[in-house]
């Protein structure tokens, strides 16, 4: 089991996933608030020592929406997401009566943390990343940007 459920008493920590969570949005001139799906990725140590008043959060998309739309294929999904071999999006696994999902790490949020305290208040935290896998998540979301690009490919003799 990764998730765990029904934790109306605990307070906002990592891996929490969030429903409804408003999101500020530009395109162009025009910006809209959408209520999207949200996990938190602020280090658990910094909310439990109350040690910042902004967390960060990505958005959150159910694997099956996002290959109905054709952002992603089934298959890249299955055999390169599930395995953690593309940067950038971080594969939910079915739980707690939570679809297959994918993390956007490259959709990324700040929002005033006492925003997420009503959220869950309001019981919109749906359920949490146990650990190691929230670990693995913050690693991973680490390593999508951390990554150190060369200017060109080393050469190589043959």
């Amino acid at each position: 089991m990764i998730w765990t459920p029904g934790l109306s008493d605990e307070p906002l920590s990592q891996g929490d996933l969030l429903e409804e969570c408003p999101i500020l949005v530009w395109e162009g001139d025009e910006s809209a608030i959408l209520r999207s799906r949200v996990i938190v990725l602020t280090q658990a140590c910094d909310l439990a020592q109350n040690k910042s008043s902004r967390v960060v959060v990505a958005i959150v998309h159910e694997a099956r929406t996002l290959v109905d739309q054709g952002t992603l294929k089934a298959v890249t999904i299955r055999d390169q997401v599930r395995s953690h071999r593309i940067w950038g999006w971080y594969f939910l696994p079915a739980g707690s009566g939570l679809p297959e999902s994918l993390v956007d790490l490259r959709d990324l949020h700040t929002v005033p943390r006492e925003l997420l305290e009503e959220l869950v208040a309001d019981g919109q935290r749906v359920a949490r990343l146990l650990t190691p896998y929230r670990e693995h998540m913050a690693q991973h979301f680490a390593t999508t940007y951390a990554r150190i690009a060369l200017p060109e490919p080393y050469e190589t003799e043959s």
